[in-house]
């Protein structure tokens, strides 16, 4: 499997934690909240667009809905294959950091 990069992972792992809502706008702001950083919508669309290219994501158009003017929302869920790279990445990740010895903040000033 190619490795994901690291907005490949955390747009994948906040589609598998929002389920049914997930789409770009409660992405994005789970993303915001958990990084405690700005993303564009183009930093959420352009993962999205990629890792449905590689079939990790599939995506579907909601009902229109009136809060957004009748407009429809493009859902997107977790495939096997996606679910698979997530689990995949997460043991290369436990796996890299086993025996790091800990980090300390540094105390010293400058």
């Amino acid at each position: 499997m190619k490795l994901l990069s690291r907005s490949e992972e955390m747009v994948l792992l906040a589609v598998w934690m929002l389920q049914e809502d997930a789409y770009c706008v409660p992405i994005r702001e789970h993303l915001m909240k958990v990084t405690r950083k700005k993303w564009s919508f183009g930093s959420i669309y352009d993962p999205l667009d990629r890792l449905e290219k590689k079939k990790l994501l599939e995506s579907s158009l909601s009902e229109p809905t009136n809060e957004r003017g009748g407009r429809s929302k493009r859902i997107y869920r977790l495939t096997k294959r996606g679910e698979k790279a997530l689990l995949e990445i997460r043991s290369i990740q436990e796996t890299m950091w086993a025996g790091i010895p800990s980090i300390q903040p540094d105390t010293e000033k400058s």
